[in-house]
């Protein structure tokens, strides 16, 4: 049984393809767990050598990342002043397309080694599925697929934090809809909950084989403890699931009232400095709204007011924010959360958060860890510098501190993730402290008009609450505005009634239940010990092959 030489290039394209509509914009689910079926026919069912293995996971890999991450065109755009998807000439598209292609070509490359280790470690032998005893065919089997998804989830771990990471839509990530499968996350980290999909479906194709190789050469049927296996895994693993969702009502909590803002100014229109009076205006306007006492009364209807990432359109230490701050913080005993880019006396600049308590002198300041490469500072600048110059002729620097700031009233810990740190489980597990916390995200992802990447943005930030099993708030210019529960739900979203558009200005007030004595989970304290392991094992399986094969020879 082998497939034609003709089809194994579309079969692998077709695979990248399927696995598009796993993911936002269309999240159809079924496609994690059907996208490999085709690329796994073409390296299991015929001899393909290490190069053909690589070209063909390579190809699979662009076929997927080129729709999926098409969103990043939009950012030359916005740089050349658009505000919506007009056309902005030949020069600006063609940049924007190279920014995908750029990204693209080298995320495939994870694809490609995956194919190549699949094809040659963790194809299962057939001489051992036709000959092999019940229980060497099963091991068979469950190594195969197990091998396979190991590899799967080193390689997505290993794409986390590679030359500057960018960990985005992993495949488990597709799976952001089944609140059930995900809950696995607090002990393994979304890396490792991609390890089902692959296992499964590896297992299963597996089987399917084994059927069909013994009914060709008239084999009798045998036990398939193997399948059982797989599907004890699967039964396990979604047990877990329905045990941690159960878990409802059963801690000690404190109501935090919180207020996210939402402006939906367009990242052009903020660095034209036209608008900065009407956007300081208009963030106190909003503010007051949601924070100044009613009724007679000297109480804020809310503890925390957050504004997005980079909400203030002047540097911190400008002279008109004490003032500023002191008065919309007069109205009341709240306090506000607000994104902001600091430029310190002595030369550095962060992008950074600012946490106001009762006035601008009782600010903490909290600089991002993880900065956006190509966005925020440019790697290699040295060597890409002087191609790059015009777009990003400076950086800003990496903060080193990952200590949670502290809100007044109540007495909690705040784990302030900006931007795109809400997609980096490694970095928020930083912030873990045994204290009652609540992480909030300020993003602006106005750099991307009104693409599917707002969505995308947050099926990634949802496994940071179960990573951690503590709420999160996210505060964002553009949306999506909302807030997310411990079990990975979104609870409530900013978005208008009728026609469920998030890209609205508009305000979306929450009581969050911070859990007095919060778990620490398995990723929390381990990490990614589940990735270390997996690459551990595929090193192993490798060693083993390669001195096999020295034997042999």
């Amino acid at each position: 049984m082998t497939i034609a030489r003709t089809l194994h290039y579309p079969l692998a394209a077709v695979s990248g393809a399927i696995l598009v509509f796993a993911f936002p914009r269309w999240n159809v689910e079924v496609c994690v767990w059907l996208w490999l079926i085709p690329l796994l026919s073409v390296l299991w069912l015929s001899e393909v050598r290490k190069r053909r293995a690589f070209a063909l996971g390579y190809l699979a890999g662009l076929c997927f990342f080129v729709p999926n991450l098409s969103w990043l065109r939009h950012s030359s755009r916005v740089i050349s002043g658009a505000v919506d998807d007009r056309w902005m000439g030949w020069p600006v598209e063609l940049m924007g397309w190279g920014a995908v292609a750029g990204m693209t070509l080298f995320l495939s490359l994870y694809f490609a080694v995956w194919a190549v280790f699949a094809s040659k470690f963790a194809k299962p032998r057939r001489s051992v599925l036709l000959h092999g005893s019940v229980v060497d065919v099963s091991l068979e089997c469950l190594r195969s697929a197990a091998l396979a998804g190991f590899a799967w989830v080193a390689l997505e771990w290993l794409r986390g934090w590679v030359f500057t990471g960018f960990g985005w839509n992993g495949l488990g990530v597709g799976l952001h809809q089944n609140k059930l499968l995900i809950q696995m996350a607090d002990c393994i980290g979304v890396a490792g909950v991609s390890f089902l999909p692959v296992f499964m479906v590896c297992a299963l194709f597996i089987v399917v084989l084994r059927i069909v190789l013994h009914a060709k050469h008239q084999k009798p049927r045998r036990w398939y403890f193997d399948l059982v296996g797989a599907m004890a895994v699967l039964i396990a693993w979604a047990s877990y699931g329905i045990n941690k969702l159960s878990l409802e009502g059963e801690v000690e909590s404190v109501p935090v009232r919180v207020a996210m803002v939402q402006l939906n100014i367009p990242q052009a229109v903020r660095w034209s400095g036209e608008s900065t009076v009407d956007i300081y205006h208009r963030y106190a306007d909003l503010t007051r709204l949601y924070a100044e006492p009613r009724d007679g009364t000297k109480a804020s209807p809310v503890d925390l007011v957050v504004w997005p990432e980079s909400a203030l359109g002047l540097p911190y230490y400008h002279p008109d924010h004490p003032q500023y701050f002191n008065d919309l913080l007069a109205l009341g005993d709240y306090s506000l959360l607000t994104g902001c880019d600091v430029l310190e006396p002595a030369g550095e600049s962060h992008v950074s958060a600012a946490l106001f308590n009762k006035g601008w002198d009782s600010s903490q300041l909290y600089h991002k860890v993880h900065l956006v490469p190509f966005g925020e500072y440019l790697p290699l600048r040295p060597i890409l510098g002087p191609i790059l110059e015009g777009i990003l002729p400076s950086d800003f620097d990496h903060g080193s501190s990952t200590e949670p700031l502290t809100l007044a009233k109540p007495d909690i810990q705040i784990i302030p993730l900006i931007c795109f740190e809400d997609t980096d489980g490694n970095l928020a597990r930083k912030f873990v402290r045994d204290q009652p916390q609540l992480i909030v995200n300020m993003t602006n992802d106005g750099w991307f008009l009104h693409s599917h990447q707002t969505e995308q943005h947050t099926a990634n930030a949802i496994f940071r609450a179960i990573e951690l099993r503590r709420s999160m708030v996210r505060a964002c210019n553009t949306g999506v505005t909302c807030v997310i529960d411990d079990k990975g739900r979104i609870t409530s979203r900013l978005h208008d009634p009728e026609t469920g558009d998030t890209f609205i200005e508009g305000v979306l007030p929450a009581t969050i239940a911070v859990a007095k004595s919060p778990p620490l989970t398995l990723y929390a304290s381990w990490g990614d010990w589940f990735a270390m392991l997996s690459l551990a094992l595929c090193v192993l399986a490798y060693s083993s092959a390669l001195i096999a094969a020295r034997r042999s020879a």
